[in-house]
């Protein structure tokens, strides 16, 4: 089956220019030309350019899409089963949001007593009090100053990098930990890690062994791939020695 790009667009939602402009970054390249020229998009083009716009959802850059989708490592199931999970922790973030700005609207009009520590449940962080329990306080505040210096857009970028790390690490979760290519990838981690904060590769170990010792860390992680925690605690102990 094939598909001029102006069915294309209709059926997506996405405009032609936007179609062209896919092309022109080699994101989404039509299987074939018509003897006439025109652009015809096979099924193949299809799941690609749902993939992209889910990507999209998610607040993933183009070039970072191009670069995930045109991966040799790429797995499709393992992708949508990660992005699933990344929508599932927004919408619980969201919720909390909502639930907060709820119960704000109803203080204001005297329906409600709301507490201040109420106030800011939403932006709780569960982790931090942990975090400075096992790497002083130091460590912690030095983290907490240079992302506190990032604009929103910084943010969001790093945000990103974070979620991207993690399913290009799943999809290669089954590979020796040990290997060059799980080593190198693992190697990205550390220096994204250490955008936010100060890590020694004596730390960096140890946060690996938080992935699998606390609960809550494996679950988190796991969302991206099962058994994904563990290929890290592992892939992190040989690169820290």
């Amino acid at each position: 089956m094939s598909m001029k790009i102006g069915e294309l667009s209709k059926l997506a939602g996405v405009s032609v220019r936007t179609l062209h402009h896919y092309d022109a970054l080699g994101l989404l390249v039509p299987q074939e030309q018509s003897p006439c020229g025109y652009r015809l998009y096979s099924q193949k083009n299809l799941d690609t350019l749902q993939d992209i716009l889910l990507f999209k959802e998610l607040g993933f850059p183009l070039s970072e899409i191009n670069r995930i989708i045109h991966d040799p490592s790429f797995d499709r199931l393992t992708a949508l089963q990660a992005q699933r999970k990344l929508m599932e922790k927004n919408r619980i973030h969201l919720e909390a949001v909502l639930a907060t700005l709820e119960t704000t609207i109803r203080h204001l009009k005297g329906e409600t007593t709301m507490s201040n520590k109420e106030k800011f449940d939403f932006n709780h962080n569960p982790y931090e009090q942990e975090a400075r329990d096992r790497w002083g306080d130091k460590a912690v505040d030095d983290s907490n100053r240079r992302l506190s210096g990032k604009t929103p857009q910084e943010m969001n970028a790093l945000q990103n990098d974070i979620a991207s790390s993690f399913t290009r690490l799943a999809a290669i979760r089954h590979i020796d930990p040990c290997s060059p290519e799980a080593q190198k990838a693992i190697g990205e981690w550390f220096r994204t890690l250490n955008t936010m904060g100060t890590y020694t590769k004596e730390a960096f170990a140890g946060l690996g062994r938080m992935y699998i010792e606390d609960v809550r860390f494996t679950k988190n992680i796991d969302k991206y791939g099962e058994g994904l925690a563990a290929f890290l605690a592992a892939a992190m102990q040989a690169y820290a020695k």
